[in-house]
């Protein structure tokens, strides 16, 4: 018997993506799926008949939005009954049934294996009006190939997942219980989607992964990680090549290199340090040591000394003495980061470290935390200053956040560049001379109209 769900024809639907670039392509990949089922997207979730939440829950800050997104969505379900609401991802793969219990108006959850059954959960949300929880995880080689590759015309950026999963289980983090082992898709279906991509007028591809340099090592994927590169690289049409993000341990010469021969890989690498400290790396179990870290650095300035490096770190891990912060510290001084990504740590459901008990108290990493952003603030002003005067070329991103007489677009070493004018399209390549510094951005002129279009 058929209650008041939504058909699959002539429906709107809104996803709200939370987290990382992965939550983005998985987001970008589900709307494909509703479009082929026949629905359209809608441009806000007042307009929507389905509501979709893709979630992440790395953080607890990310995870927490996700049930205040949940409350306020609630408020269109009881001014509209048929509206449908679904959680996917990574709370959603963590809490499954639990969400459904916690949210009465929740009707469907859908983990991060399971996006390729969004269609049928919503036949089947409208034939027997039953809430579900679809949460299987193992046993997917690639959870894309059932979901048919329609990509946007004019789109230049572009995501591509090459892996999903991870194998190194650090002590923090929660994406081996959320995300599987470690699985690499296959590389005939990633080159396809990236042809299919540059057909469709992409000019850059982001390749994604929770440990890209694994890809290939684990059940798959037919070549190893730089040999994929080799072969995106022979792609007619995409003009950059980027990738995130990499573990140092299991960075390779051979990677370090192909930043040397490989025209369209972009002189930039994400570097997750976490920690300065070798006791705290040991508790974290990420498999290297500072000294191993300010090796590899060294082969990726040695084959690209302009190559920018960016990292992660987590201030207030248990047991992270003043000592232990103060080797973090001395690190940052001494490879000096282009920009890093910095966070308190959380406890994470599943995961070692929660149940360590020396937890550092939340004014102490509160204080660490500031520092520790206010010393790097001053090396990214400090290394975006060597760039005043030199001349780069950026690819259109679209108008700045801070002025609408602006355009923005980044280099290839992923800085961020504002310049004066609007008619360019998202894609193009601009010439520019770098005028100006700022704490996280460049201000550019462009060199002449000759060398400003594509």
């Amino acid at each position: 018997m058929k209650n008041n769900f939504p058909g699959m024809s002539k429906k709107k639907f809104f996803i709200q993506t939370f987290g990382c670039q992965m939550n983005v392509y998985d987001s970008e990949r589900l709307g494909q799926l509703l479009e082929n089922a026949g629905y359209q997207p809608a441009e806000n979730p007042e307009g929507a008949d389905l509501i979709f939440l893709n979630t992440c829950s790395v953080r607890e800050k990310p995870a927490q939005k996700v049930y205040s997104s949940l409350g306020r969505v609630h408020g269109l379900k009881k001014r509209n009954p048929r509206l449908v609401i679904g959680v996917g991802g990574c709370v959603a793969q963590q809490e499954g049934e639990a969400l459904l219990e916690r949210f009465p108006y929740l009707d469907f959850v859908l983990g991060t294996k399971e996006l390729f059954r969004l269609p049928a959960i919503l036949e089947d949300l409208e034939n027997s009006g039953k809430r579900q929880a679809a949460i299987h995880l193992e046993g997917r080689t690639d959870p894309y190939a059932s979901i048919p590759l329609s990509p946007p015309a004019g789109k230049a950026f572009s995501f591509v997942s090459i892996m999903q999963g991870c194998d190194n289980y650090c002590s923090y983090c929660v994406v081996p219980f959320v995300r599987g082992r470690e699985v690499s898709r296959p590389s005939r279906e990633i080159l396809r989607e990236i042809r299919s991509l540059a057909a469709g007028g992409a000019k850059e591809v982001t390749l994604l992964g929770q440990n890209v340099n694994s890809y290939g090592q684990k059940p798959g994927g037919e070549i190893g990680f730089v040999q994929l590169l080799e072969e995106v690289e022979g792609i007619s049409g995409i003009r950059r090549i980027r990738f995130t993000t990499s573990h140092p341990k299991d960075l390779s010469p051979d990677l370090a290199r192909a930043f040397g021969r490989l025209s369209k890989l972009c002189e930039h690498i994400h570097l997750p340090l976490q920690s300065g400290s070798d006791r705290i790396l040991e508790r974290m179990n990420r498999g290297y040591t500072r000294e191993e870290y300010w090796e590899k650095v060294g082969w990726l300035r040695h084959q690209c000394p302009d190559i920018g490096i960016t990292t992660d770190l987590i201030v207030g891990f248990p047991g992270e003495t003043e000592a232990d912060f103060a080797a973090t510290r001395e690190m940052v001084e001494r490879i000096r980061f282009d920009e890093f990504f910095s966070f308190k740590y959380s406890d994470r459901p599943r995961t070692r470290a929660r149940l360590f008990p020396d937890k550092v108290p939340e004014e102490v990493s509160r204080r660490r935390l500031a520092e520790i952003q206010s010393l790097q603030t001053k090396i990214t002003q400090e290394r975006n200053k060597l760039w005043e005067g030199r001349e780069v070329e950026i690819l259109v991103e679209g108008r700045s956040k801070n002025n609408a007489q602006d355009s923005t677009g980044r280099t290839r070493t992923h800085r961020l560049v504002n310049f004066p004018g609007t008619d360019y399209p998202e894609g193009a390549p601009v010439k520019l001379k770098i005028t100006q510094a700022h704490a996280h951005s460049l201000r550019g002129e462009p060199l002449g109209e000759g060398e400003t279009r594509p």
